[in-house]
């Protein structure tokens, strides 16, 4: 039996890494995201005012090669975090194709304006939006998998989560630090992972959150500029460092003890001395 995994924001950065790694490890994909075709990709500019935008890289339709150039098999579904049919379009697809979930990898976020700005500026329809998008809408996916789960027997949760989640901003944004709109519904999206652990362990269900540390993707080159690594952060984290941990945590008996914790995938691997794949 094939598992089936399904990774939002799968058209580039970590859910595209993530989405690889798991088709090396076996599993059948289903890859959502809001680009469908290559130069269709946009990002918000997080400290811009207006709202700005520059082109990215990357699209489902890309992920889904990748994948089956591995040799894997891949479903693409466009998906908006902050339109909740979506997402049971992405579920109904997934159960019709496939007839079973194994893994929910919650990656997407809502990337509008606000979410850098200081707790002075920002407006609250850009707050209620993050709200939707990064907390709200995220429990709703996340509930919407539990019943194929719990039917079947089990299956995997990941949160992708964020030091903002956890920890006070070391500075204002801009200077270190990031702003109220994004770190306040980051921090419930946080919870989903430990609410499903404590709540649905017995039904078989491990639930994880994943920190993947400053990680350099396409948007991030686009955004700030290809040396953004060095600009920002010394030792950033690549992206299919994260997929692999969360390749690792779907596929490893023993990641079962760790399920309810927070994953630091940036050395997750080194500290625990373990070669994958």
């Amino acid at each position: 039996m094939q598992k089936v995994a399904i990774v939002t924001g799968a058209t580039r950065g970590i859910g595209k890494a993530a989405a690889l790694s798991l088709a090396r490890a076996g599993f059948k994909v289903t890859v959502t995201g809001r680009t469908l075709k290559e130069g269709q990709g946009t990002a918000t500019l997080p400290y811009a005012a207006d709202g700005q935008q520059v082109a990215v890289p990357g699209s489902l339709e890309t992920t889904v090669e990748e994948v089956r150039a591995l040799g894997g098999e891949a479903l693409p579904v466009v998906m908006d975090v902050l339109d909740r049919s979506t997402m049971d379009a992405v579920v109904a697809q997934t159960l019709a194709k496939w007839g079973r979930i194994d893994l929910l990898l919650n990656n997407a976020l809502y990337q509008g304006p606000g979410l850098m700005f200081s707790f002075a500026e920002f407006s609250f329809d850009q707050l209620e939006k993050s709200v939707m998008g990064n907390l709200v809408n995220q429990a709703y996916l996340a509930r919407l998998v539990l019943p194929a789960m719990i039917r079947q027997g089990g299956g995997t949760y990941i949160s992708l989560s964020s030091n903002a989640a956890v920890a006070p901003p070391p500075a204002p944004p801009g200077k270190g630090g990031w702003g109220f709109v994004y770190g306040a519904p980051k921090s419930g999206f946080h919870r989903i992972a430990e609410f499903l652990h404590v709540e649905h362990a017995q039904d078989g269900i491990q639930a994880f959150n994943v920190e993947p540390g400053f990680t350099v993707t396409e948007a991030t080159v686009a955004m700030f500029g290809a040396n953004s690594a060095t600009d920002f952060h010394r030792h950033a984290t690549r992206p299919a460092t994260t997929g692999d941990v969360i390749a690792w945590l779907a596929t490893q008996p023993e990641a079962r003890a760790l399920s309810g914790t927070l994953i630091s995938s940036p050395d997750f691997f080194e500290r625990r001395g373990i070669v994958f794949p």
